[in-house]
């Protein structure tokens, strides 16, 4: 049986457990019983994102961390938007080819195209490299989620690609997803 809900995630019943699942279908909840996630030590999962994350302070990368990746991850995707804004969505990060051993990203990734370890980021909506914090209009907060995909391979595009390149190439290639989420917002 699924249940479906506005955000676009829906969960059904199997087997006597509720999964959750993502809007492109990947669950949460593995058959192995473990769970691939994503987090940060900054703020929990669905907290206000500190100022030192945005463009209000600072606007360098939070610290992320993830657990327990499919079996077979070859590199990590990670893609940070904001589905609120009012010209659609706004992309704020886009980093790939992190390798399927690492287990997170440190505070303040530097916006380079080509990182070290050998990683690669892409072009936000500003259409910069590397990470742009969150930098709402006043009003009510806007979400930010940050998708990490597990992948099968590395993805051969570009260093500096957008996030629709990205898109199309990794159509087909993702064995795992793990979802995080903060909110920011201005007073009017």
């Amino acid at each position: 049986m699924k249940l479906w809900s506005s955000s676009g995630l829906y969960g059904h019943f199997r087997k006597g457990m509720l999964y959750f699942l993502a809007d492109d279908g990947h669950p949460d909840v593995r058959s192995d019983g473990m769970v691939f996630t994503i987090g940060s030590p900054a703020f929990k999962n669905g907290d206000t994102i500190p100022t030192k994350f945005t463009g209000d302070g600072e606007n360098v990368s939070p610290a992320l961390t993830w657990t327990d990746p499919p079996q077979g991850t070859k590199s990590f995707v990670m893609i940070c938007d904001d589905p609120d804004a009012p010209m659609g969505t706004w992309t704020h990060w886009v980093i790939y080819n992190i390798p399927g051993g690492q287990s997170g990203l440190p505070e303040g990734v530097p916006p380079t195209k080509v990182l070290q370890g050998g990683s690669n980021q892409g072009l936000n909506s500003w259409g910069s490299v590397g990470y742009g914090g969150p930098s709402p209009p006043p009003g009510t907060p806007h979400r930010y989620f940050f998708r990490l995909y597990a992948m099968n391979c590395t993805i051969d595009i570009t260093p500096g690609s957008d996030k629709r390149t990205l898109l199309r190439a990794i159509e087909g290639r993702i064995i795992g997803q793990a979802v995080f989420q903060g909110t920011y917002g201005r007073k009017e």
